[in-house]
């Protein structure tokens, strides 16, 4: 502490750069650091045999040397199991560190959900991986492919784009940096990326010397030596492809005293050999299947047929067991016989998957070898698994929301045991397990077991809710509607009806979600449950908050009716949330006020304080449109104070931004720069839109002025 009464010391909250001086002569400029991101390194292990893909590699080399800075494109096509995803992930890390703004990977018959895929699942999983959380991810392709390439713009990165089928999968996730690499693989040209950019490179099937090269990468030079002729023979009617050419080597290895001459005379077998899979005129690929399937051990065999019809492309050990009826030990002991096999592939998180051929093969044994009646027992169990997990994970994600199914209530002593341990596990279990539930959802349909192809649909709003794939969520959601219907119950109609709403209204389909909503309103009115009948109104609330404010607060106090016939204090609080805000919105400011007031009183009472909080926001915007400043003032450091502290974040930097605006109409600029700080920390940490604005308004402010330099 100097003279002239400078006090060199801070007291209170602070948020973002400080400076502590005493006299300050010029400008100051802050630079607020952008807080730190993982880079994206998603790009799955490259196999270890590997062979005659060297031109290939070169070629992707050639065409990305000569791009003079702008992003490159190259189109791997090719047979199933040519090995286009193995080669282009080891291009992928052959050039590990080489793009500085991350490698990802998205493999799109993962995300297959209509015909194309959902290109915007895959854009939205890209622009999560660089730190935009999912409150911020827009609603439409076009705005989603905008953001990435806003993200990405000044970064040279690499997209490994698989199992391709439409071009659209690829031009929304062409990124913006000079020197960015898009590789894509499919099993078509894709000729129409050309007007793209795109280098079209087609792989062909191993020939002999390089099949006879792989053969002995897996089996051992001394061994393939010893009978090349024979060997040659194998490539041939593997036709070169080394998927089969893995599982031929595989039953080499595991029954040392099968001759490789004795192999190629069992594929030389006609009357051994399947049609289904064949490359070119006289080779059948299936024949190296059925080979190995011929040397399983029977349960072996069973569940190499049981995941052939299995209503999804992943599954762990423990699904495999629900769907075949066996114990955990018994399926893990069989799924590790047949990944011995090279019939299965195991992944990093546990679970297993075919190869597209070897899916198509095991369904043929399925089909041949199995009832019909086992057939739809297998799926059955599988539907029920998930079904449970599903509900497990609904119940740690949305607690004790308002059900019309009652899988919660089903589940038993032991699904409490695998229960998920937090909501956050219970939500990433949801998503990375999402397309396995709605294939079992379409199963369900599909057999006309109306009952859990609903409950299906009601739990993974869970996850549509959270996460917005809004495509899947429409699925869902109009499946679930359509077996509610068949099954005879208006109010699980009601309540999928008015959950496909919100993405219908966030698509920008409002006709058809009116359509949907009313509907919903007439099947609760049906069904006599009162709080369906209040959650629908407030639905359809929600709607009209777009079209029509004062239709919308009409719809609320129809909603609040029943909310307090059914007693339900939280519904109560939340439809005078709601009304309030829609009375604030058609210009009924102190009626307004009066509601928001009771909705913050009654959250407090049933110690909601995340939702007390947005309505005390809420009130502090009413009172600064009322031009009680200084009351607003109050109420806005009080709510985002209760906002922070309950982790809501999103909502504190829409009441920050508001008390920025009052700071900067009274001339503080120190409150100004404090609010604006804080807001552009949470906006930046969640990739919000809003943190470019904030960021240059901010940096704009401490340029010096003319003043300060004279």
């Amino acid at each position: 502490m100097g003279d002239g009464g400078v006090r060199n010391e801070i007291s209170g909250e602070v948020h973002g750069p400080v400076v502590q001086a005493g006299v300050i002569e010029g400008g100051v400029r802050f630079e607020l650091p952008r807080p730190e991101v993982p880079v994206p390194r998603q790009v799955p292990a490259a196999l270890a045999q590997f062979v005659d893909r060297e031109p290939v590699l070169q070629a992707i080399d050639s065409w990305v040397a000569d791009a003079g800075g702008a992003p490159r494109l190259a189109v791997l096509s090719g047979l199933a199991g040519v090995g286009k995803t193995a080669t282009a992930r080891r291009w992928a890390h052959r050039k590990d560190g080489g793009f500085p703004g991350g490698e990802f990977y998205v493999d799109f018959s993962e995300l297959r959900v209509q015909t194309g895929g959902d290109v915007s699942a895959g854009v939205s999983r890209c622009l999560r991986a660089l730190g935009v959380e999912d409150r911020y991810l827009p609603h439409s392709l076009g705005e989603l492919s905008a953001m990435f390439r806003s993200r990405t713009a000044g970064e040279r990165v690499l997209m490994v784009l698989d199992n391709v089928t439409e071009p659209a999968q690829v031009r929304a996730l062409i990124p913006g940096g000079p020197g960015s690499v898009v590789l894509a693989t499919s099993q078509g040209r894709l000729g129409e990326l050309i007007q793209d950019g795109a280098r079209l490179m087609p792989l062909e099937p191993l020939g002999a010397e390089h099949g006879l090269q792989l053969l002995k990468d897996l089996c051992g030079d001394a061994r393939i030596a010893a009978a090349e002729e024979a060997a040659e023979r194998i490539v041939e009617w593997c036709g070169g492809l080394p998927v089969a050419l893995h599982v031929a080597a595989a039953r080499l290895v595991t029954h040392p005293r099968l001759s490789v001459e004795a192999l190629a005379g069992e594929l030389a077998d006609e009357h051994r050999r399947l049609d289904a899979l064949r490359v070119g005129k006289d080779r059948a690929v299936a024949a190296v299947f059925g080979m190995a399937y011929d040397g399983l051990p029977e349960e072996d065999a069973r569940l190499y047929r049981v995941l052939g019809i299995y209503p999804g492309r992943r599954w762990d050990a423990e699904t495999a067991a629900a769907a075949a009826g066996t114990t955990l030990g018994q399926a893990q002991e069989q799924l590790d016989s047949l990944e011995t096999a090279s019939l299965v592939t195991a992944a990093a998180d546990g679970r297993y998957d075919f190869h597209d051929l070897v899916r198509l093969h095991a369904r043929e044994q399925a089909i041949r070898v199995e009832s019909e009646q086992e057939r739809a027992a297998v799926v059955r169990r599988a539907v029920d698994h998930l079904l449970i997990r599903a509900g497990q994970a609904d119940r740690a994600v949305m607690a004790g929301r308002m059900r019309i199914g009652r899988y919660v209530e089903r589940l038993g002593e032991a699904d409490e045991a695998l229960s998920f341990g937090s909501r956050g596990e219970a939500l990433d279990w949801m998503d990375s397990w999402r397309g396995e539930l709605l294939s079992a959802q379409r199963a369900a349909a599909a057999h006309g077991w109306h009952r859990p192809a609903w409950e299906l649909a009601e739990a993974l709003t869970a996850l549509y809710l959270n996460r917005r794939y809004l495509n899947d969520w429409a699925e869902s959601g109009e499946l679930g509607a359509a077996e509610a219907a068949a099954d005879g119950n208006p109010a699980a109609e009601a309540r999928l009806r008015a959950l496909l709403s919100r993405p219908l209204m966030d698509r920008d389909e409002l006709d058809r979600a009116r359509a949907e909503l009313e509907t919903a309103l007439a099947r609760a009115d049906e069904s006599g449950h009162t709080l369906l009948r209040a959650s629908v109104r407030e639905f359809y609330g929600r709607y009209w908050d777009r079209c029509e404010p004062s239709r919308a607060i009409a719809t609320y106090e129809e909603a609040m009716t029943f909310y307090r016939e059914a007693g339900d204090e939280r519904g109560i609080a939340i439809g005078l949330y709601f009304m309030g805000c829609a009375q604030a919105a058609a210009g009924r400011t102190e009626e307004a006020l009066g509601t928001l007031q009771d909705a913050y009183d009654r959250f407090l009472t049933i110690d909601d304080r995340r939702m007390g909080a947005r309505a005390l926001a809420a009130i502090g915007g009413v009172q600064r449109g009322l031009g009680h400043t200084d009351e607003a003032l109050r109420v806005l450091e009080e709510a985002v104070g209760m906002l922070r502290e309950r982790g809501a974040v999103h909502y504190e930097a829409h009441a920050r931004e508001v008390l920025a605006e009052i700071a900067e109409e009274q001339g503080d600029r120190e409150a100004w720069r404090r609010h604006v700080t804080r807001a552009l920390e949470i906006y930046e940490a969640g990739g919000g839109p809003r943190a470019e604005d904030l960021r240059r308004r901010l940096e704009a402010s401490a340029e010096p002025t003319d003043e300060a330099e004279q």
